[in-house]
């Protein structure tokens, strides 16, 4: 068979189940996976799609064709692969999951020791050359195991030495598994808190039968909005469908975006650890780092993706970072990112403060205005690049990750997608009607061409 050169995307595996991705490419990509590696012992996770049970079980063999045993955590949200692959001291893991796409897909999130992610710029290259260049698997190796093992409860022993769940006030709190894994995780983590939780969704379905296990599209997110205001409930939580991505509703039904989040978060984080550096997108407006300051911590700018963040996390002292799509890590979790933790510091802060939702918000909001991500299709990315930068040269110009430009009052950043022929787009400014109008101005340079 041939491997699909399109399934190996920038930080994980992905594509259609079985015309892309099949248990024969699983078994190979796990050989292959095990020999880069060199791995003893590799751990695998699954999500619910009805695909991934097999593909674990193609996985795991391809991997004992190469001489690794594995540790099976079963039907477990990403972040647990992470933390049974760093906590056990494991060479590397693999969870099956298509993430938020919907269920004809499916793929693979990739670790390596530490639970540091292989991604396109580090070890999704050589693993797709070794996958897609083995005619045929290694004769199986005598004494390689394949175990089980129940992570749930020191998991949420983990979490929970991390949030004083008992402080937390006697919120009513609308959850939405999206029939995903955060269904199975999520009453394991609430369940003896004060908390009052509404669910929606929580049997798990790996057909995602009620909505894609997507928060970020309006329409995944309109029933738990229009549910917050009908309970009159204080907060509002959705997950992806492999949970490692929370986001969150305020209690009047407005969805929070994620760099507020990340100023929320590095605010909780500094009231236990002063003077802590954060790490925040360069997507994100000022919001996050006129929080870390105002809160006695040290921002630091950084280029977007999993990767980045993480092997930065590991090179310096790095509290957290936060990126503005809802991914956030934390060096107390290994460096790994976590759909769980972000939720328990929100509810826990809230309780601290004895605040609402909204109401912590409302010095961002009213001093913070955001395009979110715009895309745009274009013909050829470079030229557009090119435009934009010499269109506001008379702007601060920083090329981290694609071209960023500061001005006193606006600023935004134009990158490229690592799939599409698309720029995104992100803006900020100090009032609404300033981010309107630059908004528009730097769309018209992106499409004039």
């Amino acid at each position: 068979m041939t491997i699909p050169d399109g399934i190996f995307k920038a930080y994980d595996i992905r594509g259609l189940y079985p015309q892309e991705l099949d248990e024969e490419a699983a078994e190979r990509i796990g050989c292959a996976l095990a020999q880069q590696l060199r791995a003893a012992t590799l751990g695998v996770g699954m999500d619910p799609r009805p695909s991934s049970s097999g593909l674990l079980e193609a996985f795991a063999a391809g991997a004992a064709a190469a001489g690794a045993s594995t540790v099976d955590f079963g039907l477990v949200p990403t972040e647990m692969v992470y933390f049974g692959v760093a906590s056990r001291g494991l060479d590397g893991g693999a969870m099956i999951t298509a993430s938020h796409n919907p269920s004809q897909y499916n793929g693979m999130k990739l670790v390596g020791d530490g639970a540091l992610p292989l991604s396109g710029d580090a070890g999704i290259p050589e693993l797709k050359q070794r996958s897609q260049a083995l005619a045929e698997l290694p004769a199986r190796i005598a004494g390689v195991r394949h175990e089980r093992l129940d992570l749930y409860p020191p998991y949420v022993r983990h979490l929970h030495d991390l949030v004083d769940v008992k402080a937390f006030r006697p919120y009513k709190v609308v959850m939405d598994a999206a029939n995903g894994v955060a269904g199975k995780l999520a009453p394991r983590v609430f369940d003896g808190t004060a908390l009052e939780r509404v669910e929606m969704y929580f049997d798990i379905d790996g057909t995602f039968p009620n909505h894609q296990p997507n928060p970020l599209l309006e329409e995944n997110s309109r029933e738990i909005r229009e549910r917050v205001l009908a309970e009159k409930a204080d907060l509002g939580i959705a997950w992806d469908g492999d949970a490692d991505r929370c986001f969150f509703i305020d209690e009047n039904g407005e969805f929070v975006p994620g760099d507020f989040v990340t100023a929320l978060l590095a605010e909780a984080l500094l009231l236990k650890h002063p003077g802590a550096a954060i790490l925040y997108d360069l997507r994100a407006s000022r919001a996050v780092p006129d929080v870390i300051r105002a809160n006695g911590g040290v921002p630091l700018l950084n280029r977007v993706g999993h990767a980045f963040f993480k092997q930065r996390m590991r090179r310096e002292k790095v509290l957290f970072g936060g990126e503005v799509s809802g991914h956030y890590y934390f060096s107390d979790n290994y460096n790994a990112d976590s759909g769980f933790i972000p939720a328990l510091l929100i509810l826990e802060l809230l309780s601290q403060k004895d605040a609402t939702m909204a109401e912590l918000l409302e010095p961002l909001r009213t001093k913070y205005f955001i395009s979110g991500e715009i895309n745009s299709t274009v013909d050829d990315a470079a030229a557009a690049l090119a435009r934009i930068e010499a269109q506001f040269a008379d702007g601060e110009v920083t090329r981290l990750d694609g071209i960023s430009v500061d001005y006193e009052r606006w600023h935004f950043n134009v990158r490229a997608s690592n799939t599409e022929p698309l720029l995104r787009l992100n803006l900020g400014a100090d009032s609404p009607e300033l981010m309107e109008e630059k908004r528009d101005l730097v769309l018209g340079v992106i499409v004039e061409g």
